[in-house]
């Protein structure tokens, strides 16, 4: 007996070394240093845009046989499991059908092994998918991971070389219940995925002596993950392996090109990041041997195949990672130029590098070349560096060097050197001088990289992004999502109590002598509360979208059970059948519970308020003209205030025809509008019958709109 437990706990202790030995690739043939894997993300193939495959298919296979990678990461959405109109999200099995035999075909026609392919779950491929491995789970069924057996939430290959190992780690985060879609957009680690994930990046740290390269990919950006159970985040795991970078998807290109993001530790609580490098200014750099090392990463995000024809080539030169996007909307590629060294200081560079240069840990043939791969249809005659310096006020070339193909006896592909004097670039600023190379065929066609800069003694250039691009990288929407909620309800609250508070206990009236936005705000809500039913029902609805469910729909592909939804998520049958229920897609019901607490539920607060106080208005101006009311000393103010300072005869011809009110009714019919559009859209998605499924929450704004624009009509 206890002999058969030893063995059990011998062969226990094996099993991550057993799986990770079968999961390494010696890599044979020169560039002895280097390597190169392609990522592609959001393929989105679909039956309502066959171009998309048929694209992919003429364009993918060419591309790969020439670039020849040791890997290729296909980063999520492999299919759209959209409707024509975009509303209704679910799987489409003819799809996946077509994702597959293009695959095929794609591996077929490059020469490369299906074993180098790894392809993850996006949010797409897991619309209403209620159980990994049921029948609607098509990932498990056509992917290319599902037919090799790669079952896990995280996936492991390491590509060995002569003298250092290249780990990447796949992290697949998609719901464990997959609801339709618009409220499946984020995440969802477990700590049970994130402690494999942590095993598995820590596996070679006590095996091997050769350096070790990390590298992990998936389908969300960090922005767009949420914590586990217990708080831990993907960002966690990263920052304590130090790994070189994350790469991913699902934000596709349109909004915009610098979807990357510098992580670096930080003790308290990130709810944003303003620019793409986490701090303004760079620690001094300790080279002791006992000096921590730093916790950083990058996160690239990269375009879509769907409407940009993206693909990525990331190489890894002597532990230096950089990579290029290749566009293929124009068509096919013929000379594809990757640049390994010197890296770019925008968005290559680390604390590390700069470490790594002032204190000579890097070897000095690490620096001693400019060095790029470069991918050609066609035999090339010329190879050549070339570097610009900026200080005179413009591009100034100080170096055009030609590049040499190192020779091997077996070759994966070409990289080409440059010899130079790296230290005559040794300079404070990190954005002096420019790097670019350019490649000449035998038919005379020439080919240039794109302009990046470079500083050898690895300090970084501070990039911002746009507004856009802030927003989707720089928020961290999981960690907002609840002080968002609670505030817009807290204020909805306020600017209807208070005042009507004020009224009860204090007497106190708003007038219009004062002009400031919360006096004119108490003034409007206090109006307001002189239409009870208005005001009552407003606050009722709040506290009803705090207090019940939203609507009830079908939430997974096979249309059978149903869940309702709340501002806490999707509440549906436990999978295990055990009639308990449990609560999904949080923080991802945001998209629906935002935007109509924000764009709906609080305009009509105010034009409701705004319709009372324009009709308080008009009374007085009636009241005034018949000689039943002494002239108001605060009219003039009212009128001021909403008609403008225009003289008493055009202000008392302006509220007689009470052109605001007209205005107003223009708004309440937007107010409207937006809302019955989204109330569409989400009967379509989770296909509801909208007076039995949510009544309350698609009636109750339009009928107090139109009860308010009735007690404020002309003859009341």
């Amino acid at each position: 007996m206890g002999s058969a437990i030893l063995n059990a706990m011998v062969f226990m202790a094996l099993i991550p070394a057993l799986c990770c030995a079968k999961d390494v690739i010696d890599v044979k043939g020169g560039p002895e240093s280097v390597v190169w894997v392609v990522q592609l993300s959001d393929l989105h193939f679909s039956v309502h845009h066959p171009d998309r495959a048929t694209d992919f298919t003429k364009l993918v296979a060419p591309a790969l046989s020439i670039i020849n990678p040791s890997l290729v990461l296909i980063t999520g959405d492999l299919t759209d499991g959209k409707s024509k109109d975009l509303l209704t999200m679910k799987q489409n099995e003819v799809e996946w059908v077509e994702y597959q035999t293009v695959m095929e075909h794609v591996i077929e026609s490059s020469g490369l092994d299906k074993s180098i392919f790894f392809d993850l779950r996006g949010n797409h491929d897991n619309f209403g998918v209620p159980l990994l491995g049921g029948a609607f789970d098509f990932f498990s069924k056509y992917s290319i991971n599902g037919q090799l057996g790669r079952t896990g939430n995280v996936n492991t290959i390491t590509l060995q070389t002569r003298d250092r190992k290249h780990l990447f780690v796949g992290v697949d985060t998609t719901m464990s219940v997959g609801v339709r879609g618009p409220t499946n957009l984020f995440g969802h680690p477990t700590d049970q995925l994130l402690s494999e994930l942590d095993m598995e990046l820590s596996h070679w740290d006590s095996q091997s002596k050769d350096p070790i390269t990390k590298i992990s990919f998936g389908h969300f950006p960090l922005s767009f993950s949420a914590t586990s159970h217990s708080g831990k985040s993907l960002k966690d795991i990263f920052l304590n392996h130090s790994i070189s970078a994350y790469i991913c998807g699902h934000l596709h290109a349109r909004f915009g090109k610098n979807l990357k993001r510098h992580h670096q530790f930080s003790s308290s609580p990130e709810f944003f990041q303003l620019n793409i490098h986490q701090l303004s200014s760079q620690p001094p750099v300790n080279c002791s041997t006992d000096a921590p090392t730093a916790n950083e990463f990058w996160e690239w995000e990269m375009g879509d195949w769907r409407k940009s024809r993206a693909m990525r080539i990331l190489a890894i030169d002597r532990g230096h990672v950089s990579y290029v996007d290749v566009d293929f909307k124009l068509g096919t590629k013929k000379t594809i130029i990757l640049p390994t060294f010197p890296l770019d200081s925008q968005l290559m560079s680390t604390s590390s590098s700069r470490h790594e240069y002032e204190c000579r840990a890097m070897g000095p043939l690490s620096y001693e070349a400019i060095r790029a791969l470069v991918f050609s249809v066609s035999p090339l005659v010329s190879v050549t560096a070339m570097i610009y310096d900026t200080r005179p006020g413009y591009l100034s070339m100080v170096l055009e060097a030609p590049m040499i193909k190192l020779q091997h006896n077996t070759s994966r592909g070409d990289l080409y050197i440059a010899p130079w004097n790296y230290r005559a670039f040794e300079d404070p600023s990190p954005d002096r001088y420019w790097l670019q190379i350019e490649a000449t065929d035998f038919m005379g066609r020439s080919t240039l990289s794109d302009l990046r800069p470079f500083s050898i003694n690895g300090l970084s250039t501070k990039l911002s992004w746009t507004w856009k691009e802030f927003i989707v990288m720089g928020c961290q929407w999981a960690a907002l999502y609840y002080p968002m909620l609670w505030s817009a309800v807290y204020f909805l609250l306020l600017i209807l109590l208070i005042p009507k508070a004020l009224l009860i206990f204090s007497n106190k009236h708003f007038t219009c002598k004062n002009k400031g936005f919360l006096n004119i705000l108490g003034w409007v809500s206090q109006e307001l509360c002189r239409v009870p039913l208005t005001w009552f029902g407003l606050v009722g609805y709040l506290f009803y979208l705090i207090l019940f469910p939203w609507f009830i729909g079908q939430v997974f592909t096979d249309g059978k059970d149903k869940g309702y939804m709340t501002y806490m998520g999707w509440v549906i049958k436990s999978v295990n059948e055990d009639g308990k229920h449990e609560y999904v897609g949080s923080p991802d019901v945001m998209v629906v519970v935002l935007p109509h607490l924000l764009f709906v539920v609080f305009p009509a607060i105010l034009v409701t308020g705004a319709l009372a106080a324009e009709k308080q208005i008009y009374r007085e101006h009636v009241l005034s003209l018949s000689g039943k009311k002494e002239d108001d000393p605060d009219q003039e103010e009212k009128r001021s205030l909403w008609y403008g300072n225009r003289g008493s005869r055009k202000s008392n011809s302006c509220v007689g025809e009470r052109w605001i009110r007209k205005v107003l009714l223009v708004v309440c019919l937007a107010i409207c509008w937006k809302h019955f559009m989204n109330c569409r859209a989400l009967i379509k998605a989770y296909e509801m019958n909208p007076i039995i499924n949510f009544p309350g929450y698609i009636l109750t704004i339009p009928l107090l709109l139109a009860y308010t624009v009735y007690r404020t009509r002309r003859n009341v």
